[in-house]
């Protein structure tokens, strides 16, 4: 069975909807930015990639309210894609969707830790009988798929991957085996956090896996450079509406690409350091290529996880070597993390909806800050410009979490 997407939706610190985001990531630009708040003050990194637009100038205020701030970003995503795929009313029934054949799957790799942090401050500052009401609705994992699936009032499932940094990705996985399976002809899926605050920036930081080039900002995300020194902390979510081509075709949707196949593999190395020689990486990458029909000389780009942390960036370089062969040394890669920094459990499902767009459009988003190529990587990525792609062809985009999860996606021009 054949799935294709027809609709896209963003917000990202480039942008608050698809558009704007990747008009900032062709002109190479930089969400980072320094945390000037209070809170941030004694923190031992200061810099982070925060939303360009705050979702509480998009939604409702009494609809925001009641939503943690990662289900607000799915939301924001999900009304945009859901619009962008031509559905003009915001729910399923009125749209001319069969509610008990759409699913939503909207994955996170946290959750609302803003809320869980926030009720706790009122919890102790203010006893028991302040906390609010809306707390666990607000915090758990699954609240960001609840808020789309009953905005869209989707009935056939909603569901929730969680896979760290591959969270995103894995739910389009997930979209992939729920239509082709037939438990659903449109799926909603993608990926959202918002974990820019105190607690989860001095963990990360104490692992040593954020930048600590506070000094220039917007040069910290440096994925494959040489002076790399970790990722730059961002918040966001990216939603992909996925139909099978039947669906589409019968109701004459405009269709940006195919979504030809997924790999999973786990590493079973450690929960945090990546297998040294990107053993499960590629084998990511070799399921989603034999579950997509495609050979390497059918691969005319990938879209690099490449998080910009010293040993996950080398990793990954020698999984596509194995898995791609030579061809790994001609294809071209891109790092759009060096613009956007980590969204974490949105990163994979920004990154396929900015691969989809790179075949839709013919052209690749270069990488920021690679200034000095990392003589370990041995990989054609597109730096300074954009590079145009010829027509068809397909592509593959990465993402590798905490825990040994590792996902590829592949997605085919049409």
């Amino acid at each position: 069975m054949s799935v294709v997407v027809t609709g896209l939706g963003a917000t990202t610190p480039l942008g608050g909807d698809v558009a704007s985001t990747w008009d900032g990531l062709l002109a190479a630009r930089s969400g980072v930015r320094r945390l000037d708040e209070e809170w941030a003050a004694d923190l031992p990194v200061r810099i982070a990639a925060r939303v360009a637009v705050e979702p509480t100038e998009v939604l409702d205020r009494v609809e925001a309210r009641t939503l943690d701030r990662s289900q607000q970003f799915a939301l924001v995503a999900a009304r945009e894609a859901w619009a962008d795929a031509g559905f003009a009313a915001r729910s399923a029934g009125d749209a001319g969707v069969d509610p008990e054949r759409l699913a939503v799957v909207v994955a996170s790799g946290i959750g609302g830790v803003l809320t869980l942090l926030a009720q706790y401050d009122v919890l102790r500052e203010r006893g028991a009988r302040r906390v609010s009401p809306h707390t666990v609705p607000m915090l758990m994992p699954n609240g960001p798929a609840a808020t789309v699936g009953l905005a869209l009032t989707a009935r056939a499932g909603v569901h929730t991957p969680v896979s760290a940094c591959a969270s995103g990705a894995e739910a389009i996985a997930l979209a992939l085996d729920l239509l082709r399976a037939g438990r659903a002809e449109v799926v909603v899926a993608g990926g959202t956090e918002a974990a820019i605050a105190s607690l989860p920036i001095a963990g990360f930081a104490a692992m040593r896996a954020l930048s600590t080039r506070e000094d220039q900002p917007d040069a910290a995300s440096r994925p494959y450079d040489k002076a790399r020194d970790g990722f730059v902390l961002g918040e966001g979510a990216a939603v992909l509406v996925l139909e099978t081509r039947e669906h589409a075709h019968r109701r004459g949707a405009r269709i940006y690409a195919e979504l030809a196949g997924a790999g999973i593999s786990a590493d079973a190395h450690h929960v945090a350091a990546p297998q040294p020689t990107g053993a499960g990486a590629a084998r990511a990458l070799a399921l989603a290529m034999r579950d997509a029909g495609l050979q390497s000389s059918d691969v005319v780009h990938v879209n690099a996880h490449a998080t910009s942390t010293p040993l996950g960036d080398v990793a990954e370089a020698k999984a596509l070597r194995t898995a791609l062969g030579d061809a790994a040394n001609t294809i071209p890669v891109t790092a759009t993390k060096s613009c956007t920094g980590h969204l974490l459990g949105a990163a994979g499902a920004l990154e396929a909806a900015v691969t989809v767009l790179s075949l839709h459009h013919g052209v690749v988003p270069p990488t920021r800050n690679l200034d000095d190529p990392d003589d370990e990587i041995g990989l054609d990525v597109v730096r300074f410009e954009p590079r145009a792609l010829a027509p068809g062809g397909a592509a593959l985009s990465n993402s590798f979490g905490f825990g040994g999860h590792n996902v590829t996606l592949a997605v085919k021009a049409v």
